[in-house]
This record gives C-alpha cells, structure tokens and sequence, in this order.
C-alpha cells in the first residue's frame, strides 16, 4: 500500500490551498485516514482525520478554517485549507490509521500505522 499526497505549495497569508491523499493497493479496510503536519522545530501533530464512517475531528488551532472529506473513490482524502496562516507553514502529511491489506503473495497485513510522504506548504507574503 502506498499514500501519494499532493496539492502543496507557496499561498499568501490569508489564501487557501486543496491537499489530496490517495491510499494505493489492496486495502480491505482502515480506521481513519489522517493529515498531520510538522513545522521545523515541532512535533509532527495531527491535524485533522476522518473515519471510515465519516466521523471528523480537526486540531483547535485549524477549526473553522480547514475541511477534511473523503473522494468518490473511498481510499482517497482532501483537506481544504483556507485563512491560511504563517504558522499553518508545515510540511503535511497523510496517514492510514489501523489499516488491513492484502500483500502482492496475498497475505493479510494488518498495520497499526501507514504513512505518505510530505508536501510542504509554505503561508508567506
């Protein structure tokens, strides 16, 4: 299984941005897709999740200003930013939460963690 993330890029404070994540390969089911972000210096902290029932939660600092939602193809995710702001500089990253897939031998895989690679976004004027 492979996470591709895209969509990040340079924005002016105030501006808005579209991440999207795509889960690839034979996935029979997971808990929650994730975005997280780390800015240099910090933690990685997540930043917002839906489950696979479509329950959200988000981090207080981007409530009200970012949207997480699932695509048509049920392993792929958005998070729409908007008000961006300087501190919202971080790279981003999507994550599979306790997912289950089938191996190229078809051996079931059950994994407690599964994540994509960055894509930095960078709010300055």
């Amino acid at each position: 299984v492979q996470l591709q993330a895209c969509g990040g890029g340079l924005v002016q404070p105030g501006g808005s941005l579209r991440l999207s994540c795509a889960a690839f390969g034979r996935i029979l089911s997971f808990n929650a897709m994730n975005w997280y972000r780390q800015a240099p210096g910090n933690q990685r902290e997540l930043v917002a999740g839906i489950t696979s029932g479509g329950e959200t939660n988000y981090a207080n600092s981007v409530k009200g200003r970012f949207t997480i939602s699932r695509g048509n193809a049920k392993n792929t995710v958005y998070l729409e930013m908007s008000t961006l702001k300087p501190e919202d500089t971080a790279v981003y990253y999507c994550n599979l939460e306790k997912v289950n897939y089938y191996t190229d031998h078809d051996v079931i895989v059950a994994q407690s963690e599964l994540w994509g690679q960055g894509t930095l976004v960078t709010v300055s004027s």
